[in-house]
């Protein structure tokens, strides 16, 4: 007589599905509710900041945008134009030397101001005493205007000012810092640039520097990593998220310089110094042909977010690395 077994339960039972008990559905929808919460504050509280931005600057770069494909008066008579502006633009002699002024501006600023800015944090960073009041001081002149700046230094640099003085005593005779040429013109403005505007890049990477572990610093010391390799391949490291955006920012006002050329050399010697937003300036308010001063103003638009884009994007690039 054969005695059959019978499948227990465990084995024949099917795997079920979980069920979601009335409870466990109240407690989503109350996370779902509160999630909700969250987001409606979240925006009530960056509302008022999205709502400035999109008036002050959304709205007027949209009207730019459109004011470019016109012809624009004051009396507000206003003539479609199409891409004309665009294209007399293009065409304009005025227009590319500005530009490559304006680029020549920025490749001798850019590079000098991260470096006067990345070597004043570097030390702060180090000093123990008193470094609050070098700070104040070294911040200073991002607090003053850039017109009394340039008419300061204006002053310096003048063939009888007391920088050539300085140089005459020393046999190297004037140095026409405003006056010669294109790339000395320059230069001396991307200084007075770089004196005025400093103190919050450094402040900025002085941030950075002080959110750096301590302990990857000591590890380099142990390792016996002098200053300038813990520099090189520990702090800078570290510091490169700061860095391109410091680097992002002094480039937009790299491309934005104005009232310093505007009071120290108004656009010379023989347009040396006539940067893009100085053609702008004489386009629009000069010449009042507003629609024209408002195509070049897209395409400086353009070109800075262009280079704002591959900055970025080369940030993201050596993060991912």
């Amino acid at each position: 007589m054969s005695v059959q077994t019978l499948p227990s339960k465990a084995s024949d039972a099917r795997p079920s599905r979980l069920r979601t008990t009335p409870t466990d559905a109240n407690g989503q929808d109350a996370r779902r509710r509160q999630r909700r919460r969250e987001a409606v504050t979240g925006i009530l509280f960056v509302l008022p900041t999205l709502v400035i931005f999109g008036v002050f600057k959304f709205l007027p770069i949209l009207g730019a945008g459109a004011m470019s494909l016109t012809r624009y008066r004051l009396n507000g008579d206003v003539t479609f134009l199409g891409t004309d502006n665009y294209t007399r633009l293009f065409d304009d002699p005025h227009f590319w030397q500005s530009l490559g002024a304006t680029g020549a501006y920025v490749v001798l600023f850019v590079p000098l101001i991260i470096v006067v800015s990345l070597s004043g944090a570097v030390l702060l960073n180090k000093l123990v005493r008193y470094s609050g009041t070098f700070r104040a001081v070294l911040f200073v002149p991002y607090l003053s205007s850039f017109v009394m700046a340039g008419i300061v230094w204006s002053w310096i640099f003048d063939l009888d000012g007391p920088l050539n003085a300085a140089l005459d005593g020393l046999g190297l005779g004037p140095v026409p810092f405003l006056s010669g040429d294109q790339w000395l013109v320059l230069g001396s403005l991307a200084l007075v640039s770089v004196w005025k505007g400093f103190g919050y890049s450094m402040l900025v990477f002085l941030a950075g520097l002080k959110a750096q572990p301590a302990e990857v610093h000591e590890a380099a010391r142990i390792d016996g990593a002098s200053n300038w390799q813990a520099f090189r391949h520990v702090t800078l490291p570290l510091l490169k998220p700061v860095l391109f955006f410091v680097l992002v920012i002094e480039t937009i006002v790299g491309f934005q310089v104005f009232d310093t050329i505007y009071v120290m050399t108004g656009g010379g010697p023989n347009r040396a110094s006539y940067s893009l937003i100085y053609f702008l300036y004489d386009q629009g308010f000069k010449f009042l042909d507003f629609g024209y001063a408002a195509a070049a103003g897209m395409v400086l638009f353009a070109v800075v977010l262009i280079l704002s884009l591959i900055q970025r994007r080369f940030v993201e690039g050596k993060d991912a690395q």
